[in-house]
C-alpha cells in the first residue's frame, strides 16, 4: 500500500522431523528426501475474505484484540492476517506476530520489507537487489527461514510489496532502472531483473533450509511508476516455478481531494496483464480500499462496486480478496479507510461477504488442512 504520508489449529504432518530408529529395510528421514511443498488450495466455489486490520503506523503492531475487533465488525471471520515484517533493525522472523495470528484462528501472511528507514521515495541504503542477490544478508535470511519452518504450520509470505510502484525502495527505478547493461540479460531492464533475481535468492534460501510451510505470492500494484515502457510488470516475476500466487493492490482514492475512481475503472485495465503474468497461478486483491471523502464519492458504492464484481465473476481467476483497514493522518489530510468511517459502508461490505461465497477458512494440500 501507498501512504501518502509520512486457524485454528494446524496438523502439518509433511514437516514432521520425528526420528525413529531405523530398522533394517526402513525408510530413514535421510532417506525420505525434503518435506513436500505446502499448497493453498483455491475455494471450490467463492473466494478466500481477509483483511490487514489496523496493525498501526508500521504495518506491524500484531494483536489479537484488533483481529476480533475487525472480524467482530464485519461478522466474519478472516482467512488471513496480513502485516509488514519490516527490517529496520536487522532481518527477524516475526515469531511473536505469527503466534497472535495463529492462536487467534487465523493463518499469517507475512510481507518480507526489506527497507532500513520510513522513507517513502528512493532505494534503500542498506538492503538494494544487489546486496540481496550477492549473499550479503544469506545469514539473516537463512536464520529467518530456520524460524519460519519452526513456527511448523502453514504461513502465507511476499517479499517486495507493489514492485511495479516507485514509493518502494524495491521497485526497479531504484535497482538500476532501465539500464540494460549492468547486469544479466542485456534485453531486460537490470532493475526489474535485480529485483526478480533477489526474490529467487531468498525463496532458494528458504528452500534449503527447508521451510516448506511457505506459500509464496507476488505482489504488483494496478497503477505503476514509474509509467514508463520499460516498467512491465512481468518483468519482475520470479517465474512459475517459484510463485504459488499472483496478487494485486486495488486502491481508490486514499485522501480526500484527489481523484475518485472505481475499483472496476482500475481492475479492468490490471486485469488482463496480470492474468498473462502466468496461465497457472491463483490470482488474488492482496489489497484495496477507499477513503472516507463524501465530496468526491459514495464509499459504501464504492466497496459495493468491488465486491459485486468479484462475486459476479467480473475477474474469474480472482480467488482471494483482503481488504485494507487502516486509518492515518488528521485534518484535511487525514486518510480513512477503515471499513466503520461510514455506516453504510460498513453495511455494504457486512452485507455482500455475509454468503458463502465469501471463504472464511484457507485449505491446504493434505497434512495442511485447517481444522473446521
Amino acid at each position: 500500500m501507498r501512504k501518502f504520508e509520512l486457524a485454528g489449529v494446524f496438523a502439518l504432518t509433511l514437516l514432521s522431523t520425528a526420528v525413529v530408529p531405523a530398522e533394517e529395510g526402513a525408510v530413514t528421514a535421510k532417506d525420505a528426501g525434503p518435506p513436500q511443498q505446502v499448497v493453498l488450495i483455491e475455494p471450490a466455489e467463492g473466494v478466500y475474505v481477509a483483511a490487514f486490520a489496523d496493525f498501526g503506523g508500521g504495518e506491524d503492531e500484531v494483536t489479537s484484540g484488533e483481529i476480533a475487533e475487525f472480524e467482530k465488525l464485519v461478522g466474519k471471520r478472516i482467512a488471513w492476517a496480513y502485516f509488514s515484517n519490516n527490517w529496520y533493525d536487522g532481518i527477524a522472523f516475526p515469531r511473536k506476530e505469527v503466534d497472535v495470528i495463529e492462536a487467534a484462528g487465523s493463518v499469517p501472511f507475512v510481507r518480507l520489507m526489506a527497507r532500513s528507514r520510513g522513507a517513502r521515495e528512493g532505494g534503500d541504503p542498506v538492503y538494494s537487489m544487489q546486496a540481496i542477490i550477492e549473499g550479503k544478508f544469506d545469514e539473516g535470511l537463512a536464520q529467518w527461514a530456520r524460524d519460519a519452518r519452526d513456527f511448523g504450520r502453514p504461513l502465507l509470505a511476499e517479499f517486495g510489496t507493489e514492485v511495479n510502484g516507485s514509493w518502494f525502495p524495491w521497485n526497479g527505478e531504484w535497482n538500476g532502472g532501465a539500464e540494460t547493461a549492468g547486469y544479466g540479460d542485456p534485453s531486460v531492464p537490470d532493475g526489474l531483473e535485480r529485483f526478480r533475481d533477489a526474490y529467487r535468492h531468498i525463496i532458494g534460501i528458504c528452500r534449503r533450509e527447508g521451510a516448506s510451510n511457505i506459500v509464496w505470492f507476488f505482489h504488483a500494484d494496478a497503477g505503476r511508476l514509474p509509467e514508463e515502457p520499460w516498467n512491465t510488470t512481468a518483468a519482475y516475476y520470479p517465474g512459475d516455478d517459484y510463485i504459488d500466487w499472483i496478487g494485486i493492490s486495488v486502491y481508490g482514492s486514499q485522501r480526500p481531494g484527489r481523484e475518485w475512481t472505481q475499483f472496476t475503472d482500475k481492475l479492468d485495465k490490471a486485469y488482463p496483464e496480470l492474468a498473462a503474468i502466468s496461465s497457472k497461478k491463483p490470482l488474488a486483491v492482496l489489497e484495496y480500499g477507499v477513503c472516507e471523502d463524501p465530496a468526491s464519492g459514495n464509499k459504501a458504492e464504492w466497496i459495493r462496486n468491488a465486491l459485486t464484481a468479484i462475486r459476479q465473476g467480473r475477474y474469474p481467476r480472482i480467488r482471494a480478496v483482503s481488504y485494507w483497514h487502516e486509518s492515518w493522518g488528521s485534518g484535511q489530510r487525514r486518510s480513512d479507510l477503515r471499513l466503520d468511517s461510514d455506516p453504510e459502508a460498513l453495511e455494504a461490505y457486512r452485507e455482500i461477504i455475509a454468503g458463502q461465497f465469501f471463504v472464511e477458512r484457507l485449505r491446504f494440500d493434505e497434512g495442511a488442512v485447517s481444522t473446521p
